[in-house]
């Protein structure tokens, strides 16, 4: 039996894949969500610098996009992780084929990849389990609570550096180097014209609220933490679909026009995925301009 079809699959359900969804059910276009459930900010307890939304509970704001869209009739939703995919010959390219985890196989004459990324956080007791609490990765999104107070940044790389002196329009920054920061003399100079403190040696755990524990047992209490962890790209259809990836800052992302479409024929990407930096509104943004192309390019074709 043939795979139910649609015109546009839209793989990754949180907000850029919402947001793409959007102008294409209005469109009155067939539509399926797929979804694992595994947003990049679910362990995040409040969304800030979102316009409307500030200060929310970022998943209120994802289930209140999917009670949205699945008011429209021609939208569909299935709750799985979409594992292979694969295009059939045809005199228009092909449809794709796309085979999920709980078995079933959808295709349609449109992809939109919103499938997200994965923190690689560093191996420091402590850490991940205040990721998205006290510890944090983007300052316009969490800086402002933190009232000017004491704030920290682990060392991951040259990146720590641009990061610390960012950082000091939010707080009193200090900056671990923690074997990952090898400093040259202007940057030094330039964090300490910024006020940054540069504390050197390894950290060996965070505790409490977010208190640094250095190795040689020194302790930092802090207000709240920074770090600027390696991403990766949660799914392999990317690479399956033989999209060109770019490395940024802090990995891979796909590439794409000022349209949101890849280099591949049908595919367009958005969101985490598809941009070298992030944030819930700038996910909004590329979602729906890839929406409105997928549609366009379903009219025009």
């Amino acid at each position: 039996m043939s795979p139910q079809h649609f015109d546009v699959i839209v793989i990754g359900g949180s907000y850029a894949g919402l947001s793409a969804a959007m102008p294409l059910a209005r469109a009155r276009r067939s539509l399926l969500i797929i979804d694992a459930g595994q947003r990049r900010n679910r362990t995040v307890e409040r969304a800030y610098g979102f316009l409307g939304h500030d200060g929310k509970d970022p998943a209120v704001i994802a289930a209140l996009g999917r009670e949205q869209l699945l008011a429209y009739p021609n939208v569909q939703w299935r709750d799985a992780f979409a594992e292979r995919v694969r295009r059939e010959a045809g005199h228009d390219g092909g449809r794709f084929v796309v085979t999920c985890n709980d078995g079933a196989s959808v295709s349609a004459d449109r992809l939109v990849l919103a499938t997200g990324l994965t923190d690689e956080l560093p191996d420091i007791p402590g850490l991940a389990e205040r990721w998205g609490k006290t510890v944090f990765n983007c300052p316009y999104c969490d800086g402002y609570e933190l009232d000017l107070g004491q704030v920290g940044v682990i060392g991951t790389g040259s990146v720590s550096v641009h990061e610390a002196m960012m950082l000091t329009d939010w707080g009193t920054v200090t900056l671990f180097a923690d074997g990952c920061v090898d400093l040259e003399a202007e940057q030094s100079a330039r964090l300490q014209a910024r006020g940054v403190t540069v504390v050197e040696g390894a950290v060996a755990s965070i505790d409490e609220h977010a208190t640094v524990v250095m190795t040689d047992g020194r302790r930092v209490a802090l207000r709240g933490l920074f770090v600027a962890p390696r991403q990766r790209m949660t799914s392999a259809l990317p690479e399956q679909l033989g999209c060109t990836l770019e490395e940024g800052p802090f990995g891979c992302f796909i590439r794409t026009d000022a349209c949101k479409a890849t280099d591949v024929p049908g595919v367009f990407a958005c969101g985490d995925t598809a941009r070298a930096t992030h944030s819930l509104a700038s996910a909004v943004g590329d979602g729906f301009q890839a929406g409105v192309a997928v549609h366009q390019s379903l009219v025009f074709a």
